[in-house]
């Protein structure tokens, strides 16, 4: 049912059901395999996650781990990054390829300091935002990093058109 993924999103411990179900949307509609690290901060049946994921919970490939030690231990795929605030490169840094990982912390954290000092500074990517502002919303951030990732694989996977200068809104 489910193709090779094109990238990873991981998010260790997330609380707000709705975000999750976001992701698993942004998931779906651009070939990612989800996993999600417990502690969860809701049930996966939860009608919230349920709303917010519509009908692309069946669409995607979500795989679910126990602890962050049970995910790391299950070996890195492709390159992984980690987003934090502040991050140590701009998310458009990095030379993303096939396969590679993203990894997000809970809403009201983010990654955790023993989670992030496993990755590698030039793999700790941030979003830039204004001075005054703390954070983004979990999901948003990860559309912003998910999508800067896939443009720079040249949205493979896409619909053909979209990869077709001349066809685009016409």
């Amino acid at each position: 049912m489910y193709s090779d993924p094109i990238l990873n999103v991981v998010l260790i411990a997330p609380e707000i059901p709705q975000n999750t179900g976001n992701v698993i949307r942004l998931c779906a509609n651009v070939g990612a395999r989800l996993h999600l690290v417990g502690p969860l901060g809701f049930e996966l049946e939860n009608s919230r996650l349920r709303r917010a994921s519509l009908d692309y919970r069946d669409l995607t490939d979500v795989v679910i781990y126990s602890s962050t030690e049970e995910y790391f231990e299950c070996g890195s795929i492709g390159n992984v990054y980690a987003a934090a605030i502040p991050g140590t490169v701009p998310y458009t840094t990095p030379s993303y390829q096939t396969e590679d990982t993203i990894v997000f912390g809970p809403e009201s954290t983010g990654l955790p300091c023993e989670v992030l000092k496993e990755f590698n500074v030039e793999n700790v990517v941030g979003i830039p935002m204004a001075p005054a502002s703390r954070s983004l919303n979990l999901s948003n951030a990860v559309a912003i990093i998910v999508y800067e990732m896939w443009r720079q694989i040249s949205f493979s996977g896409s619909l053909s058109s979209l990869n077709d200068p001349q066809s685009h809104f016409s």
